[in-house]
Formats: structure tokens, sequence, C-alpha cells
């Protein structure tokens, strides 16, 4: 009887193994590290992917499939994600961006932007273009503080933020007048 016991406990060891390992393999395809991450991002926020909703936090990138199921990428060590709406008369409480689902005011509206760290290192003084949801996107290194100012012909904002891994990544109150 003994032996009959080890013999099935050795099969079902070996079965479940073979079971484990064939998972492991059908699951390669759901982490990939070859995925150009800020491309993805990028085409999340211009609309370039449909049947899939996605947002993004301080430190990953979430997709949501039509069947619910999610994928989830991890966004890089060293740079952080900002979407910023800047507005003249609408916007919305927003804290973690959705690439799909929000909506700004001014949408493929063209800006002057600029923006340095608290060390006084310029980081970005260039036009940028909102995009068809109303956001700017930027990528910007971690754990820094920033002041920012935007002009849209003769309207601007200023403000200051910053890029800790509890900050938001949707920026929606900063108003031009």
């Amino acid at each position: 009887m003994r032996k009959k016991w080890f013999f099935i406990s050795i099969v079902s060891i070996i079965v479940l193994s073979g079971c484990i390992s064939q998972q492991s393999k059908n699951n390669k395809g759901l982490t990939r590290s070859d995925i150009d991450i800020k491309q993805l991002v990028s085409d999340y926020s211009k609309g370039n992917i449909e049947d899939q909703s996605a947002s993004i936090n301080s430190t990953q990138l979430i997709v949501t499939n039509k069947d619910n199921s999610q994928l989830t990428y991890a966004l890089p060590k060293d740079e952080f994600f900002v979407s910023i709406a800047p507005y003249i008369e609408q916007t919305h409480p927003c804290a973690t961006h959705s690439l799909t689902g929000c909506r700004g005011e001014l949408i493929n509206t063209e800006f002057e932007v600029f923006i340095e760290d608290s060390e006084g290192n310029i980081l970005r003084d260039e036009k940028l273009t909102s995009n068809s949801h109303g956001f700017i996107d930027l990528w910007l290194p971690r754990d820094k503080e920033y002041r920012i100012s935007i002009t849209q012909n003769e309207k601007k904002v200023e403000s200051t933020f910053s890029t800790f891994e509890s900050d938001d990544t949707c920026i929606t109150t900063m108003k031009l007048i």
C-alpha cells in the first residue's frame, strides 16, 4: 500500500511540475522587457490603441482590457510621467492620470512651456502642443521639485510641482489668466 501511495505522489509531482512549467511559458508574453514604455504611454495618450483603458501612476502603467484583465508595466526608475491640462474655463479633479479617459479643455493647442528644477537647471523652454485630450505629457527626472510657467497667447500660469513617488501624475489645476 505504501508503494502505491509513493508512486501516486511521484506521478502527481511530475504532472504538477509540468503544469507549472507550461503556465510559466504561457505567461512570458505578459511581461516583456523589450517594450518601449514611453512609446506605449504615448500611443495610449494619442488614442492609437483602442478597446483598452490605461492609467498611469508614479510607478506603473496599468492597462485594462475589454475582458477586465489587467496588465501592468513598470515605469523607468529615473523618470516620472506627468500630464498637465492647462485650462481657461473648464477643468476636472484628477490625481492618477487616465491616458484614455481624462479630457482637458484646450485640445491641440500650442503653449510656451518653461520648466526648471529647484537648483535652477532648465529642463524645458520650448513650444509644446497639447494632445487631442487637452494634455501636455512630460517625462521628467524623478525625486525633484519643479517650477513651471505655461503661456498661451496673452494668458499665463505659474506653478510648482514635484516628481516623488507619492506625487500625482495628473495636474488639472493650472488656470491660464
